[in-house]
């Protein structure tokens, strides 16, 4: 099935799209460090099952606008595009899935905007209750100054780190195992020069990643460069602060929720997560927790996961 591009013009900036199929629809947000493409698994099957499937790029990635400013990149500015987006593509209310960081988006859309949103999915990265202060300062106290989040505070040093050798970065992040065995993943330590020599590049991609994937991702970010993404991580704190007038407010719409049991982020380190889920997510429709899988969940393991998300949409 071939899947068409095209520019989109919502809240005074273009994005990008690839979509394929006709009918309800389906917004797949991507993560970082990806794009559009992480959701190329998806497409075929969820079209053919009476879909109109769009993977935008996410502002700040591949062929969408990269506003320059840090601030045009907190939680509020993510969900507009999403809200843009439903209503530039038919104003219908959508089903919004999302991965990575891609999956607060998505939650945060159907929580600020349910009357959009039809169903919600997220993988990976699971809704939590806001935390009593700035997450920044609570990731400091947990991880120390290193931690990956913390580490992307500082402007120019990720990017240049990330941006001298594009295929090694993507290499690593997707594929690379813990440089330091027994230390906790994706911390920066005080002898260490960055991110990228926590983790050790794999001598073979794994089944799931080809060469010819990360050349996609290497040409894409050519376009964009790695500070849009990063900005995402520098709203952490701005996002707690916008989202002040929504403690405690709960996720109404139909939800699934995707994880891999060997995702370093699963659960932020609470090993009951899956059971407060429920609270956070009254409508929740079901939990699928995959063995052998890690944090690039659709990429990984795209049959069980079309699979699931074409349940989750029959559903509806």
């Amino acid at each position: 099935m071939s899947v068409a591009h095209r520019e989109v013009s919502v809240n005074g900036i273009d994005l990008h799209i690839a979509e394929a199929g006709e009918g309800p629809l389906v917004l797949l947000l991507h993560g970082w460090p990806e794009s559009w493409y992480s959701w190329r698994h998806q497409f075929e099957p969820l079209a053919e099952a009476g879909f109109h499937v769009v993977a935008p790029d996410q502002r700040g990635f591949g062929g969408s606008a990269c506003p320059e400013r840090i601030d045009q990149y907190s939680i509020l500015h993510m969900v507009g595009d999403a809200v843009g987006l439903i209503g530039a593509l038919g104003g219908e209310p959508a089903v919004v899935v999302g991965h990575d960081w891609g999956a607060p988006v998505a939650w945060n859309t159907a929580l600020l905007r349910p009357d959009l949103v039809r169903g919600v999915a997220g993988l990976s990265v699971p809704p939590t209750r806001r935390p009593p202060a700035p997450p920044l300062g609570i990731l400091r106290q947990h991880f120390g100054e290193g931690f990956y989040q913390n580490y992307f505070q500082q402007v120019g040093k990720p990017e240049a780190e990330l941006g001298a050798d594009p295929a090694r970065s993507f290499r690593k992040l997707l594929a690379g195992r813990p440089a330091h065995p027994g230390l906790p993943a994706l911390v920066v330590g005080p002898a260490d020069d960055g991110l990228l020599d926590t983790l050790v590049e794999p001598e073979t991609l794994p089944d799931w990643l080809s060469d010819e994937d990360v050349a996609v991702m290497v040409e894409q970010y050519a376009k964009s460069g790695w500070r849009g993404g990063l900005n995402l991580y520098r709203n952490i704190d701005r996002n707690w602060e916008l989202l002040a007038a929504w403690q405690d407010a709960l996720i109404t719409v139909p939800a699934l929720y995707v994880t891999g049991q060997r995702d370093v982020v699963r659960g932020f380190g609470d090993p009951k997560f899956l059971e407060r889920l429920p609270a956070l997510l009254p409508g929740l429709r079901g939990i699928v927790d995959l063995p052998d899988t890690g944090h690039w969940t659709q990429q990984e393991r795209p049959a069980e996961v079309n699979a699931a998300l074409l349940a989750f949409l029959a559903g509806l």
